[in-house]
């Protein structure tokens, strides 16, 4: 006896897609920045990121600011090699976004929140 396997018809991929991005449009986000210090470098990423959050994340994130020069016990859970680091902890997977964050249309990439192109 044969197995039937169905094959997805054409409007089913789009009615994924679509309920795949009102599900991004909801979901919660859950941000650690890691910063090296007080300095102008940090600063500029502190200020890059709350800027994306809020035109792109308003209501819908958390963000923790992490000074890797003060509190290491984070850093060794989440293994920062470089600052600025931006990980988002939620929705999984986990990603990471490395530099000053100057360049927002990377940012919002790495953090999945438009298609690379």
């Amino acid at each position: 006896m044969k197995a039937v396997t169905k094959k997805k018809a054409q409007g089913d991929v789009t009615s994924e897609y679509e309920a795949a991005l009102v599900k991004q449009k909801t979901d919660h986000y859950v941000l650690r920045l890691y910063v090296a210090g007080n300095n102008l470098r940090s600063q500029i990423a502190v200020e890059n990121v709350k800027k994306i959050c809020e035109e792109y994340l308003k209501g819908r994130y958390e963000l923790e600011v992490i000074d890797i020069y003060q509190d290491r016990t984070k850093n060794l859970v989440d293994l920062v090699l470089a600052a600025p680091t931006l990980i988002r902890k939620l929705p999984l997977p986990l990603r990471r976004v490395i530099g000053d964050m100057s360049r927002k249309d990377k940012v919002l990439i790495g953090l999945d929140l438009v298609s690379g192109l």
